[in-house]
């Protein structure tokens, strides 16, 4: 069972973020403030739910948060300030969109980077320890599994629909037949090898 708070009075906002690790597409963040005693007998980190579950999950967290709100930065952004800002960027604009003013921030990994005077708490693995950064790991991904899904029209050759962008072999086998797309992130070491890549 998760957690339901962190502290015993501040009014508390998880945070986490999906898509760091991808060769292509945004990085997305969501911020989440659940009532206190909320429970959900099968939110958990959103890795270790399928997706239909994650999906249906989505939804009753849209309804039943206090506040909830998601962020994009995209790969361009991501090449101009790099993946780790990126994701600090991302975080710090869905606090922002949140319609309640958080009293402190509960961020799923070891380091954070604040804008504002807003106390923040990093947690190891906390999507799997709390349900604020639970539910916030649930919309960060769904987001941006819709939204790959979205742009995998445009260019199925990459197999966006089932890799969402991450480094897989079909993926990559892509890349050397076709290039990069608007979409990729020229930061990032697309392919093992270095190999000169033609832009379309």
């Amino acid at each position: 069972m998760l957690l339901s708070y962190f502290s015993d009075s501040k009014l508390e906002a998880g945070c986490d973020e999906a898509g760091r690790g991808c060769l292509a597409g945004p990085v997305v963040a969501a911020a989440v403030i659940l009532p206190r005693d909320y429970k959900h007998a099968e939110l958990n980190d959103s890795k270790q739910l399928p997706r239909k579950k994650r999906e249906a999950i989505r939804l009753e967290i849209e309804k039943e948060a206090i506040a909830w709100a998601v962020s994009f930065v995209d790969n361009y952004e991501i090449d101009k300030v790099n993946i780790l800002n990126a994701s600090y960027l991302a975080m710090n604009r869905a606090v922002d969109q949140l319609k309640s003013v958080p009293e402190l921030l509960l961020i799923d990994g070891n380091r954070y980077k604040p804008h504002n005077d807003i106390p923040f708490e990093c947690i190891i693995k906390g999507d799997g320890k709390y349900y604020s950064i639970a539910a916030a790991s649930i919309l960060a991904k769904t987001y941006r599994d819709e939204y790959m899904c979205k742009i995998a029209e445009q260019h199925p050759e990459y197999d966006w629909h089932s890799n969402m962008g991450y480094p897989t072999t079909a993926h990559r086998d892509a890349i050397r037949v076709h290039g990069l797309t608007d979409f990729h992130r020229r930061s990032f070491r697309q392919l093992p090898e270095q190999l000169e890549l033609f832009e379309h």
